[in-house]
């Protein structure tokens, strides 16, 4: 009957909507259903139906996605987006490492904010100027641009904060870094100089190369 029609077909059309919408973004936040005009009425009943997955606070994906092994980047990124990963995270999908962080490490400006109820647990590292903003490379994993510090970047922040990370951790993605090619000495005493750590890093490039 038409009526009927008429009466169902709102509906479908905003669980296409929906469905598309997040197989577009690979993860979507709740504020882009709202500008698609997708109620949140409607990603509760595609919960219901196990075709959405809430990740976090205002946070989901389609249900029947394969996460990759950097899932848990792409989830930072999409919460924070504002912030970098950097560190422990970054050196992991750069390969220069071998631990497993369980924490996602982003870099974010002094006052920005932090979500509340992250999807993953976040380790956050505040910084300016140059050293939030350089060596700065937007890759895509699983439809979502999630910015990650270079590798030069990454081995000069880890002798940084090596208070944090432990200074072997940074000595050995220097070596890593230098061996497998994925920066150049110039590009790492550029980052040394912007983080400032040119004195802490020289003894051990200078046995390196």
């Amino acid at each position: 009957m038409p009526v009927a029609a008429n009466e169902t077909r709102p509906r479908e059309t905003l669980k296409d909507r929906a469905l598309t919408l997040a197989k577009e973004l690979g993860i979507a936040r709740a504020r882009d259903f709202d500008a698609a005009g997708v109620p949140r009425a409607t990603l509760r009943r595609l919960q219901d139906q196990g075709l959405l997955v809430r990740m976090g606070r205002g946070l989901y994906q389609l249900a029947d996605v394969e996460s990759s092994a950097s899932h848990s980047l792409a989830e930072a990124a999409r919460a924070v987006p504002h912030g970098t990963i950097c560190l422990l995270s970054a050196l992991k999908f750069h390969s220069l490492t071998t631990q497993l962080p369980h924490q996602v490490w982003l870099l974010i400006g002094h006052k920005k904010w932090t979500p509340k109820n992250p999807p993953v647990s976040l380790r956050i590292i505040r910084a300016t100027g140059e050293a939030l903003t350089e060596g700065v490379e937007i890759h895509v994993i699983e439809q979502v641009e999630v910015p990650i510090t270079n590798p030069a970047k990454t081995v000069a922040d880890c002798f940084k904060y090596r208070s944090q990370i432990g200074l072997d951790v940074a000595i050995e993605a220097l070596k890593d870094c230098i061996r497998t090619r994925r920066a150049t000495a110039d590009d790492l005493w550029r980052f040394a100089a912007i983080d400032r750590v040119q004195n802490v890093m020289r003894p051990y490039m200078e046995a390196i190369l």
